[in-house]
């Protein structure tokens, strides 16, 4: 397993591009899947979670061709059915969980599927009820394979209706969307996830000759189509990446430029930064980060304690809450933090307080953190990654702290991060991949 050894306590200073979006990429890729023709994908991402994706579709005999950097064409019209049924492709979707991604594009196009408790962070139960639901309003029939983990998914042919999510699931969506899409008659998704991701995928739907409407709402009216043609399709950058650029450059920046984020679909992120003292300015299409000897917290208008929550699209993401905790330790105030989706995912902040932050785990969804103002330092130390979110949080607190830290397991944050530490590095910091 790899690691990454950080000297602490070096300034950040210049321009730094985000990638493209991960969860647009897993999304849009499986897309493709819906048609014979060529689909062209530019500005995806050179990370572990979309590499292992797209392999797995070459495994199925998607034709995959690299055009340029970050630039694939894919053409799906010599698909292996019967490597579905394989032990070996139950496996690799155990492992990845934007394998999941997969099930509607194969049930549409192809009629089945084959569906296996997909992998990914350990943050919690992730369940796929929403998913299997609204493929069985579609009229998908499902059968569990006798000894084995794995269920199959089957219809003659998709029938649109009404369904109202039992919550507003991104891929489970996404998925919905695109089984829903060659589906006779209309299909109406209420509740749906409206994130940029699910819009981009229904524009790239739209332009290859599906009906989809209300996009950017939490109502979409589908009307089916009989077939889809090829298309090329621009990634959004990556939100969470712009955000984890902007905690990195409040926590040890010297005048920070992130290039190219698209303001508009950020949504409340940059507002959530700035609710702890963060200052963020546009400029264009960029964002500036210049260098501040301190940073306060406000409170709300009456004047109580500030919380940041979780919360579907246009709320805030829960992929930054690990980020904007650690930029909170060095806040002058306090801040409560609510995860309200996932029950493990704040348990990294141990690893927070053993570098000497100052946070009060209050249950699994809920901590306060008592910001240091600086006054104090955090110490380097060595913990492991839990998760690809909690990584990135933990390399920021790394590089901010006194001394040398070790993180382990930093595959989990090569899931997520294209070349991160040498990106980094170009901006001052100290990062070794050992």
């Amino acid at each position: 397993m790899a690691a990454f050894k950080i000297e602490g306590g070096h300034q950040l200073r210049g321009t730094i591009t985000p990638q493209g979006a991960k969860n647009e990429a897993l999304q849009v890729i499986c897309a493709s899947l819906l048609t014979s023709e060529e689909v062209v994908i530019r500005n995806i991402p050179n990370i572990r979670d979309v590499n292992n994706l797209i392999q797995l579709l070459r495994d199925i005999g998607v034709r995959v061709t690299p055009m340029a950097k970050g630039e694939y064409a894919f053409q799906a019209d010599q698909l292996n059915l019967d490597y579905l049924q394989s032990d070996e492709f139950a496996s690799k979707c155990a492992q990845l969980r934007g394998s999941v991604l997969m099930i509607g594009p194969l049930l549409a196009r192809m009629g089945r599927a084959v569906i296996t408790k997909p992998g990914g962070d350990k943050i919690g139960r992730r369940r796929l009820d929403t998913h299997f639901l609204g493929f069985e309003k579609l009229g998908a029939k499902f059968n569990r394979l006798e000894g084995r983990n794995v269920y199959q998914i089957a219809a003659d042919s998709l029938t649109g209706t009404y369904m109202l999510l039992d919550e507003a699931s991104v891929t489970g969506t996404a998925n919905i969307i695109m089984a829903a899409v060659f589906a006779k008659g209309t299909t109406t998704i209420y509740n749906a996830a409206c994130e940029p991701y699910i819009q981009q995928l229904c524009h790239m739907l739209n332009r290859m000759g599906a009906n989809i409407s209300g996009i950017a709402s939490n109502l979409l009216t589908i009307v089916g189509v009989s077939e889809l043609h090829g298309t090329t399709h621009q990634l959004l950058p990556d939100m969470i990446e712009v955000g984890s650029f902007i905690g990195m450059a409040a926590m040890c920046g010297d005048g920070v430029r992130i290039k190219n984020v698209s303001p508009k679909d950020l949504g409340i992120i940059p507002d959530s930064f700035r609710r702890l003292g963060v200052d963020i300015q546009v400029d264009g299409n960029d964002l500036w980060i210049p260098r501040q000897e301190h940073y306060e917290i406000q409170s709300f208008i009456d004047g109580t304690i500030m919380t940041l929550a979780d919360a579907p699209w246009p709320g805030l993401t829960p992929d930054l809450l690990s980020v904007l905790i650690v930029v909170a330790t060095e806040a002058h105030g306090s801040v409560l933090f609510h995860q309200k989706m996932f029950e493990s995912r704040l348990f990294f902040v141990d690893r927070l307080i053993d570098m000497g932050a100052q946070i009060i785990l209050c249950d699994p969804h809920r901590a306060v953190v008592i910001g240091h103002d600086r006054k104090l330092t955090l110490r380097g130390s060595r913990m492991s990654s839990p998760d690809i979110r909690a990584g990135i949080a933990l390399l920021i607190a790394a590089m901010s702290a006194e001394g040398e830290s070790r993180i382990d397991n930093i595959e989990q944050i090569d899931r997520g991060y294209e070349d991160i530490e040498l990106r980094l590095n170009a901006l001052g910091a100290k990062i070794t991949r050992l």
